[in-house]
């Protein structure tokens, strides 16, 4: 049952629904709660709930739009390309990415994939030329893939399970008073951790997002058909580690995420580690996943900033700051990682 399709407050639709056939699972309690948050609001910004990097500072979605232009040159500029956005928010990273890889001569269609709605107008003011995609299914078959993926894994709903004293269950969700909590399922579910991760105390939860594995899938699939190169960018983790990562923003600031499902943006941790491999076995090519301080560095964000500020004195003190936000340890540098992957047949990229 899908929940997103009526004006009731979606807490009281998952009571109803729990109320008649049993507890729901996480997954299922995340992305209702997420595909009713998106569809009905913008949620970028000092307005909304939370800023992405492109809107801190134009610099981000320039490198990447010059890192695109990089190796589609260095593959060969073949043609027809076609430049595809997951989740493109409000349109800026694309913007400010295809005017940097338009100096070097790349001028790609542009795909959005997106599901929410209410972004898609504030999306083709910001880029007109843009094409609109409910998945990539529609995405044309034929030349190369410039994919990027910026904060857009984290949104995907998660599976969490938890080692009991009777074996591995996944967690369900049901009400308690006024919010909703996590309970042990009935279902075992051994076989669905792998075997060198089966052996776990008690209390131990593992995570999975089976959304973002058929996302690298696909995309490894197209890039391997098609040749291309993909970004993701999110907050997350190059090891395997265990435990819940799920958190909920409202307004800029952390709020519980089992108040008032649909009313905050439920994300989570994005595990790389899992990712690479899947991508792997599709013959393409990892480029590697590093911090975004780092990579952002490599390609130059230094020196941008220089020239930036130097161009308009009055904000340099912002342009530092912005920059700061972007590639600070303490900020956005660490904590969020930048996954690259290539065509068999395409260059290695810069900054990795």
């Amino acid at each position: 049952m899908s929940a997103t399709g009526t004006s009731d407050p979606l807490g009281e639709i998952f009571r109803r629904l729990i109320g008649n056939t049993g507890p729901i699972s996480l997954m299922h309690y995340m992305g209702e709660a997420n595909a009713r948050y998106y569809a009905s609001r913008d949620p970028l910004g000092a307005a909304g709930d939370f800023v992405t990097a492109p809107e801190i500072s134009q610099m981000f979605g320039e490198l990447i739009g010059l890192w695109l232009a990089d190796m589609w040159i260095n593959a060969g500029r073949e043609e027809p390309v076609h430049y595809v956005e997951m989740g493109p928010g409000r349109g800026t990273l694309a913007r400010d990415a295809l005017r940097a890889a338009k100096r070097y001569g790349l001028t790609p269609s542009v795909h959005f994939v997106e599901a929410s709605t209410a972004l898609k107008d504030v999306q083709l003011a910001s880029v007109p030329q843009a094409q609109w995609h409910h998945d990539l299914s529609t995405i044309p078959p034929y030349g190369p893939v410039l994919v990027v993926a910026n904060e857009f894994l984290d949104a995907l709903p998660v599976r969490q399970l938890v080692m009991t004293e009777a074996g591995w269950r996944e967690r369900m969700v049901v009400p308690e008073g006024d919010r909703f909590v996590c309970i042990a399922g009935s279902q075992p579910m051994d076989a669905a951790i792998p075997e060198a991760r089966r052996a776990a105390e008690v209390g131990t939860i593992i995570e999975t997002c089976p959304g973002a594995a058929a996302t690298i899938y696909e995309i490894a699939g197209r890039l391997k058909d098609q040749g291309g190169a993909a970004l993701f960018i999110d907050y997350g983790h190059e090891q395997l580690r265990d435990g819940s990562t799920l958190q909920a923003v409202r307004q800029h600031l952390k709020v519980d995420p089992f108040i008032q499902p649909g009313e905050a943006d439920l994300t989570a941790h994005v595990d790389f580690a899992t990712l690479a491999p899947i991508a792997q076995s599709r013959g393409v090519r990892w480029l590697g996943t590093v911090p975004q301080g780092r990579w952002l560095r490599n390609l130059g964000i230094d020196a941008r900033a220089q020239t930036l500020a130097q161009a308009a004195p009055q904000h340099g003190p912002a342009i530092e700051a912005a920059k700061e936000r972007l590639v600070g340890e303490g900020q956005m540098g660490l904590l969020f990682k930048v996954m690259g992957l290539a065509a068999p047949s395409w260059p290695g990229g810069a900054g990795f």
